[in-house]
């Protein structure tokens, strides 16, 4: 996995390309588990506080462990 931008050395561009990349959907339900990890919610809504530089990426994911 690629290094998570920080929010005071990233752009919100470069922090919304990296929840993009990282979670895109693999189309193989019953390896990924995404889905059910994130509840089926969209994951740029899920991080959108991260993306606009409101809450880490971390705090975030703390949320649906």
């Amino acid at each position: 996995m690629a290094v998570i931008p920080e929010i005071g050395n990233s752009t919100r561009e470069e922090r919304k390309q990296y929840i993009r990349k990282q979670f895109q959907c693999r189309a193989d339900c019953d390896n990924c588990g995404l889905c059910k990890i994130y509840r089926g919610k969209d994951l740029e809504q899920v991080y959108a506080d991260y993306i606009e530089g409101v809450r880490s990426f971390a705090d975030i994911a703390r949320e649906y462990r």
